[in-house]
């Protein structure tokens, strides 16, 4: 389901809501809380209760990273920011927090805690060359 909704909201999603829009954005229809329910526990081996994701849906809600329609006596969840959107702005903030705003210094942080493998290296590499 791809949108084309600029990003703006400001608001950070918590790891519980990271994990139910994982579950989102993974669908290709919209999806009812019993649905999302089931995937999030099959998945991330959760036991989480109806209460639980509903307060995680509704945050989501709130922060602008869904939206909620109600279809008959359920509600449906449309998320407002695809995943391609959000990852690159938590990319971006992780090369301003921990790369002081430049990519290669993270990169080489992120080298030295760990150790890469001939074949990371050389697809990192890879990646780079392609950039050109």
């Amino acid at each position: 389901m791809e949108q084309s909704t600029p990003f703006i909201t400001q608001e950070e999603l918590t790891d519980c809501e990271v994990l139910v829009m994982k579950v989102i954005w993974q669908s290709d229809t919209v999806m009812s809380i019993q649905e999302i329910i089931s995937r999030i526990n099959r998945q991330y081996h959760k036991d989480w209760k109806i209460q639980t994701v509903s307060t995680f849906l509704s945050r989501a809600v709130k922060k602008g990273y869904l939206e909620m329609k109600r279809r008959g006596r359920t509600f449906e969840y449309y998320p407002l920011v695809t995943e391609e959107q959000y990852g690159r702005r938590e990319i971006a903030k992780c090369v301003e927090n921990w790369g002081s705003g430049k990519l290669g210094n993270l990169i080489a942080s992120f080298a030295e805690t760990k150790h890469l493998s001939a074949q990371e290296k050389s697809e990192i590499k890879e990646l780079l060359d392609g950039m050109d």
